[in-house]
């Protein structure tokens, strides 16, 4: 099988499927930068739904980076309550957001061995960050694309690191960028791993 094409032919469909949709996700349509960093850390693991509207009471409360810097970790642990693992997270949130100020002047980076350096970032959430912020080219691989790039066939890997690398090598690096949004719209759309399922909702 030749990968390169089949990833093609998979891709154009499901984008021709869901590339319409006007669906928010949780890292997307934020003002400033470190909301989408902050908004994406606290994504994980809960759906788009809880995390939106959960975020953007947040932002609301500390309107800059600044404030929610020196907020009690506390106070931001009320606000967030409703999104899965929030003590760990409200403490993620507090310690990313002085860093981004002590560290790179209320910036957020633009390297991932930087991203990955920050409280509760991981190479999904920088990934993201990497082309939501910077426009750079990056595969964001979170669950739905490990799921979805495994049971078609696409990838044989066992966790969403390995996945990101093995798309690396057969996607277009123009792709890079689109893979998430449309594996996260069609694995939200089709649950499960059956292979015939996903294929004929995008035919």
């Amino acid at each position: 099988m030749n990968k390169k094409r089949y990833f093609l032919e998979i891709f154009v469909k499901a984008e021709r499927k869901y590339g319409s949709l006007d669906k928010r996700l949780a890292g997307e349509c934020w003002k400033k930068d470190w909301q989408v960093l902050i908004a994406t850390i606290m994504s994980a693991q809960t759906r788009d739904e809880v995390t939106i509207p959960v975020a953007e009471k947040l932002f609301a409360r500390y309107e800059n980076l600044e404030k929610l810097s020196r907020a009690k970790v506390a106070d931001v642990l009320a606000i967030i309550r409703p999104i899965n693992f929030s003590p760990k997270k409200a403490r993620f949130i507090v310690a990313t957001s002085r860093e981004l100020i002590e560290k790179y002047n209320g910036e957020v980076p633009d390297k991932i061995e930087e991203l990955t350096k920050l409280e509760g970032v991981g190479r999904k959430t920088a990934n993201l960050v990497l082309s939501e912020i910077h426009n750079k080219d990056s595969i964001t691989c979170d669950t739905h694309v490990h799921r979805l790039s495994n049971v078609l066939g696409l990838v044989k890997t066992k966790n969403p690191t390995e996945t990101e690398f093995a798309l690396m090598k057969i996607a277009p690096r123009n792709y890079w960028s689109r893979i998430n949004r449309i594996f996260v719209l069609w694995g939200q759309d089709v649950r499960g791993r059956d292979k015939k399922r996903l294929l004929s909702a995008i035919e």
